[in-house]
């Protein structure tokens, strides 16, 4: 029995001083300098948003008058000219209360050249002081209402008359026929609203994409910013275009707040198509071939008493202001401050104005490394490896 725990813990033993052989320090842990070079990129940030592709121009074309549309001249895509005559309606309600205007215009006139001859005899009469005054003021009464009544018919005859006009159906503009809501024989019911027969778009080559763009993100979009976008319609193409305005009114969604921001989009070839959904971007910033460093690179401080372990020396003194920062350039085994204003930042790089060149190697930090450990003992593929590598700090 004794000799069975004998071997227990020979074995023990063996096993422990297997596990430090493998896991033994082999050595100090050394500090070197990391460094990056001075390098020239492009800094851009964007706003990505959804909209609606829309013509520039758009006109609902109505009427102002109900009756049936007797006659349609276009459809679906055609294209007309200003003044073009597109449908016409009914007219023969239309031209029977003319008729009745103008048989009640000219009553009225009648009316009023009678009242107007009666008033001035009536008159030459009372200057003679040969009719009483009460004869002479019926008179002038009867004369003064023919007269208001003969306007009123003449505004209404007017009216008619432009009624009837309205019957004939023109296109206001230059364009392309996109919508139309009527068919020949349809009854057109004009009441306390205008009914839109026909939707002209007047140029299909100069269109807009209206976005809607978040709270979060409109402070950075401005007037005249580049703007790319896609259509589901064509998923390999990117379609470009600018801002064009950047409406302030707020739309409030499901408490989600987005403004309207107006993108001109040139479509020369027609391939965009209205009331496609967009997918865009706006560059909110864009910047070309700016000289950077990294971003740490402005936060580096040194350490006398570290470099000076490493064997390299500090020449000057950092900048002491907050607009003015310092990156520290390694020449040989020295390092020197130069002082930089810093700009954008694109990813983990800051763009800066100062005197640096493309190339020029700046500190970014201590880098702590430990000796990698030679394993030669047989280890289990599912068993932890040792504790090693890089720390920086």
């Amino acid at each position: 029995m004794k000799k069975k725990s004998l071997w227990i813990i020979i074995g023990i033993l063996a096993a422990a001083l297997i596990i430090w052989s493998v896991f033994r320090p082999t050595g100090k842990e050394s500090v070197n300098l990391e460094t990056a070079n001075v390098q020239r990129i492009d800094i851009s940030s964007s706003v990505t948003a959804t909209g609606t592709v829309e013509p520039v121009t758009k006109v609902e074309v109505g009427t102002q008058v109900s009756g049936i549309i007797s006659k349609l001249y276009v459809d679906y895509n055609d294209v007309v000219k200003a003044g073009q005559v597109i449908a016409e309606m009914d007219k023969v309600n239309l031209q029977a209360e003319l008729s009745a205007a103008n048989a009640q215009l000219a009553t009225a006139k009648t009316e009023y050249e009678y009242q107007q001859k009666e008033y001035n005899r009536m008159k030459t009469l009372h200057d003679k002081e040969l009719i009483s005054d009460s004869e002479f003021d019926q008179a002038q009464y009867q004369y003064q209402s023919s007269k208001n009544a003969y306007s009123q018919t003449q505004a209404s005859y007017t009216k008619v008359k432009r009624n009837l006009s309205y019957a004939t159906i023109t296109s206001p503009i230059d364009g392309v026929v996109i919508s139309k809501a009527v068919e020949e024989g349809q009854t057109v019911a004009a009441g306390f609203s205008t009914p839109t027969l026909f939707t002209i778009a007047k140029d299909l080559t100069d269109m807009q994409v209206i976005a809607n763009v978040d709270e979060a993100d409109i402070g950075q979009v401005k007037e005249g910013q580049r703007v790319t976008y896609t259509v589901a319609a064509y998923p390999d193409d990117v379609f470009e275009g600018r801002v064009k305005q950047v409406r302030l009114q707020p739309t409030t969604t499901s408490n989600v707040v987005t403004y309207e921001v107006v993108i001109g989009a040139p479509n020369p070839d027609l391939k965009v198509k209205p009331g496609l959904t967009a997918t865009i971007t706006i560059y909110t910033l864009e910047e070309e071939d700016v000289l950077s460093v990294p971003t740490k690179a402005l936060r580096f401080r040194p350490d006398p008493e570290i470099l000076k372990g490493l064997g390299i020396t500090i020449s000057g003194e950092p900048a002491r202001s907050d607009s003015i920062k310092t990156v520290w350039v390694k020449r040989g085994d020295s390092i020197s401050p130069i002082q930089v204003i810093p700009g954008n930042t694109s990813g983990d790089r800051t763009g800066i104005n100062g005197n640096l060149q493309e190339g020029d190697e700046v500190v970014t930090g201590l880098m702590a490394e430990s000796p990698k450990k030679q394993e030669n003992v047989e280890r289990s593929p599912f068993a932890p490896g040792p504790r090693g590598g890089q720390s920086r700090r």
